[in-house]
């Protein structure tokens, strides 16, 4: 693939750098008074997960990897990696725990993921900005213990810990952010 700008890349994209398929984590445009603008990026690669800070000026570029985004369906857990099924050719993909290790407290059985794919091996997994999870474990809240937002550990269908309002009890669907593990609101 071409060289791209590094300040068109995005968190997310693939590139190339030291011969090794690398995604961007992180990515930063800096413009300091008086010197030239430039990009502060963190990069990850594929193969060996070793985590590349770069700092490069804003005219130089990296070769960008192209990526396919598939979507599958997580199946289950064995002794040899996670299993995903692609709901149009009912082929199985097996993920390792390396790469699952970030996204696996939002695994649920039967729900759609991206596998983003290159070189035709699973690079990641891309989580939707939100998930709806079902309360396992919660303490319930004391009454009159309500005098500026509080909030309690609960624990997910995954046994991700997410701090929900006093009145989220066992049981219930909460919808809760990706990114940082926070509560949204009932679903």
């Amino acid at each position: 693939m071409a060289s791209t700008p590094v300040i068109n890349l995005r968190k997310g994209h693939a590139v190339r750098h030291n011969n090794e398929v690398c995604i961007v984590f992180s990515h930063e445009l800096k413009t300091p008074p008086r010197m030239a603008s430039y990009v502060q990026m963190s990069i990850r690669s594929v193969a060996t997960k070793k985590v590349f800070n770069l700092r490069m000026t804003s005219n130089e570029s990296l070769e960008g990897v192209l990526l396919e985004r598939i979507p599958h369906e997580y199946s289950y857990k064995d002794s040899s990696g996670y299993h995903f099924l692609n709901p149009e050719t009912y082929e199985d993909a097996t993920v390792y725990e390396d790469i699952i290790e970030p996204v696996k407290d939002y695994l649920i059985e039967g729900h759609i993921y991206s596998l983003l794919f290159t070189d035709g091996s699973v690079a990641t997994i891309d989580l939707p900005a939100s998930m709806v999870m079902t309360v396992t474990e919660s303490s319930d809240g004391v009454k009159g213990d309500s005098a500026n937002n509080v909030y309690k550990p609960a624990i997910m269908e995954t046994g991700l810990v997410v701090q929900v309002p006093l009145f989220i009890n066992v049981g219930e669907k909460i919808n809760v952010k990706c990114e940082d593990n926070s509560y949204l609101g009932r679903a």
